[in-house]
């Protein structure tokens, strides 16, 4: 056994500093911020488009911004189509803040879970042995579960945890990680997943937990994880091969419901590709699993963990026009998350419905989860930052991001 243990460790460690460095893709390559305004918002977009700018936000009304990655091919066209528009620079050298980031990896052990999990990023494999060890560490409050297997047959897996009068109560789903790149979602579902265990013994934390089961998926895409640790940090979408040779849909917006509109894409090549609604492996195994809880023990709340922009989104995702009958139960929550994770570092989210604040999206979880799944309440969360590191968050970040975003989702539960 000792044997195995230190294999075990040795295994972990390795495991711990897998994350090659990838900033040489983008070596030379920066991110500019463009706010919009009535007078340019037209200029912006065909900006955008001419030059055929890889966008992280893509500005939809006048007030927004435009968050563009600009190549050094591109640089000189760029400047010279944006003179005279405010420009802000949130990466000098995209390829340097990448190496940065990869650079800060902590070493891990099998079987030695502490707070310095939260200090790096990790990688997939490590991330399945955090939740292994998170299971053996209260080993009467959880249990492992998977909801399936991706595309590439890595298995969706995550814990399900519950509390002293035990199993069978309605459930709450989190999931992190449908996009690839928000690297951050997956270390704040796990920061959660920890606090509600080892807090359990706190009052509110206790009284949650008898009230709810959690089942929680701290990466629901792992496919696309994986591609974004060993290829390509900035990929999106999930692995499936699409046609014309094109690889990935869009997770988010490939769930079964209002899923053909102007907030996704038939193009395959699209970062919002949608596909065929329901196609992927990934979305078919979690839409069957929350039907599953659902069927057996009931639902209440869904999250879906998203970065970046700090908001926190109510339905609907599909319509602008159109509330939830429980709109003003979804804003009082969503306020609560708010104020209550202000109050911890002083970060400010805005809340609103998803189309109505950031813009129209069909074929989302939450849409899905509220109007097919059954459950009473759905949210959409955007963490840090809002655009000065946008995907590419530094390490220092995760824990800052972990204590505030746990305030304010315990907040909101305490009222649900």
């Amino acid at each position: 056994m000792k044997v195995l243990l230190a294999i075990s460790a040795l295994l972990g460690s390795a495991l711990a500093a897998a994350i090659p460095s990838l900033g040489s893709e983008y070596n030379g390559y920066k991110v500019f911020r463009i706010p919009t305004v009535d007078q340019n918002l037209a200029q912006v977009v065909r900006i955008i488009k001419e030059l055929e700018l890889d966008t992280w936000e893509f500005p939809k009304t006048a007030g927004s911004a435009a968050d563009v990655v600009v190549s050094p091919s591109q640089l000189s066209a760029f400047e010279e189509a944006t003179a005279g528009l405010t420009v802000e620079v949130m990466h000098e050298d995209l390829g340097a803040s990448i190496d940065a980031e990869s650079a800060v990896v902590s070493t891990y052990e099998a079987g030695n879970l502490t707070d310095a999990w939260f200090n790096s990023y990790h990688s997939y494999n490590d991330h399945l042995q955090f939740l292994r060890d998170l299971q053996a560490q209260y080993p009467d409050n959880s249990e492992l579960i998977t909801a399936g297997n991706s595309y590439e047959r890595r298995p969706l897996q995550g814990i399900h945890i519950w509390g002293s009068r035990g199993k069978g109560k309605p459930g709450v789903v989190w999931h992190g990680t449908i996009h690839a790149r928000e690297w951050i979602t997956t270390m704040v579902v796990e920061y959660m997943a920890s606090s509600l265990l080892s807090e359990r013994s706190d009052a509110t934390v206790k009284s949650i937990l008898d009230k709810y089961d959690f089942f929680i998926f701290p990466i629901t895409n792992p496919d696309g994880f994986v591609y974004s640790q060993s290829r390509s940090r900035l990929w999106r979408k999930n692995r499936q091969p699409s046609r014309n040779n094109n690889i990935g849909t869009d997770l988010n917006r490939n769930y079964p419901y209002q899923w053909e509109g102007r907030g996704s894409s038939s193009n395959p090549s699209a970062e919002t590709f949608r596909g065929i609604p329901g196609d992927s492996p990934e979305v078919q195994a979690h839409t069957r699993f929350m039907q599953s809880v659902a069927r057996s023990q009931g639902v209440k709340m869904y999250v879906d963990w998203h970065s970046y922009s700090q908001l926190f989104l109510t339905p609907y995702g599909y319509h602008c026009s159109r509330l939830p009958q429980n709109h003003q139960k979804h804003i009082s929550l969503a306020t609560a998350f708010a104020q209550a994770l202000r109050a911890v570092h002083g970060t400010s989210f805005r809340v609103g419905p998803t189309c109505n604040t950031i813009y129209q999206v069909n074929g989302d979880s939450v849409d899905w989860a509220v109007e097919v799944g059954g459950f009473e309440l759905g949210f959409a969360a955007e963490l840090r930052d809002t655009g000065r590191h946008g995907f590419v968050l530094p390490a220092s970040q995760i824990k800052p991001s972990g204590e505030e975003t746990w305030a304010g989702i315990k907040a909101l539960m305490a009222r649900m």
